[in-house]
């Protein structure tokens, strides 16, 4: 199982050093990967009936694309996920683009992973309709794949239409898709479409969900010994003794990846976060 760590983006505030120092750190650390959430406008609180939601304007995310092209340049080995990039609320084109810049500049260090959003005001406020937001995410990912693939398409669908057209370049090496999510509609196409799975909950929580995809991944043909599945930690009232029990019941489910998100921690610097994260690495690798 490979051990990676959840870029802190709510704590790590906005200067190039220290962002450059985190990623290195976790690199020299011998982790595998590092995980970047994706959100582009949050909620000011003080609105009519307030606002009970995850984050809100108050909290920090750099803007995935542009943070991977500036640590592609300062890390050599790390692999660069994003869990998820809300694909939906972006257009699918601009996406395959930049999603291949990602690619080639890393020289294929990319991991797209993907989900549908939850948050209707931040699809309001970018242009997106939030319902069909499923299928919107299925087409999306049949358009960037032949733009991928093809140096000129024509594609009609319900959502996209190109018309002999491609993009410039292409990726030089495949962009794995990964997708975000429980519901039984994603877990299908997750199955159907993905090369693995990002799960957020427990192992617990999500035990019944990993025998769900494991089924739709036999329907399809595919071999769930050979999927990808992107589990998570919890630095924030853990011990050397519960990272590993949690670590156990992730690989007994058959996860593959394993990262360690530090924010919520009480950690005050770059420092506190990798001295954290190397606890924890030496508590499941010793």
């Amino acid at each position: 199982m490979k051990l990676g760590a959840v870029f802190p983006q709510s704590e790590i505030g906005n200067d190039p050093n220290s962002i450059c120092k985190f990623a290195q750190g976790i690199e020299e650390l011998g982790l595998s990967h590092l995980l970047v959430y994706d959100h582009v406008l949050g909620a000011n609180p003080d609105r009519p009936g307030g606002w009970e939601a995850p984050y809100d304007m108050n909290t920090s995310f750099h803007e995935p694309f542009v943070l991977f092209g500036y640590l592609a340049g300062v890390t050599k080995t790390l692999e660069l996920a994003t869990t998820v990039l809300i694909l939906p609320q972006r257009q699918a084109a601009l996406v395959a683009k930049q999603a291949t810049e990602v690619q080639n500049l890393s020289r294929g260090r990319l991991r797209l992973g993907v989900g549908t959003g939850w948050n209707k005001l931040e699809f309001e406020g970018l242009g997106i309709p939030f319902e069909e937001r499923g299928l919107r995410q299925e087409e999306q990912l049949l358009v960037m794949q032949d733009l991928w693939k093809q140096r000129s398409l024509s594609f009609e669908g319900k959502f996209h239409r190109i018309d002999r057209a491609g993009i410039n370049p292409r990726p030089e090496t495949p962009i794995p898709i990964w997708f975000g999510g429980n519901s039984p509609a994603l877990i299908r196409r997750t199955a159907k479409l993905g090369d693995g799975w990002m799960p957020l909950g427990t192992p617990k929580r999500e035990a019944i969900h990993v025998e769900r995809l494991n089924q739709e991944l036999l329907k399809v043909g595919r071999d769930p010994s050979k999927f990808g599945i992107q589990a998570q930690a919890q630095a924030r009232g853990g011990n050397p003794e519960r990272w590993r029990l949690h670590a156990e019941s992730w690989r007994a489910l058959g996860a593959t990846h394993l990262a360690l998100a530090t924010m919520n921690a009480n950690l005050s610097s770059v420092e506190d976060h990798l001295q954290i994260i190397a606890e924890w690495r030496d508590a499941l690798t010793s």
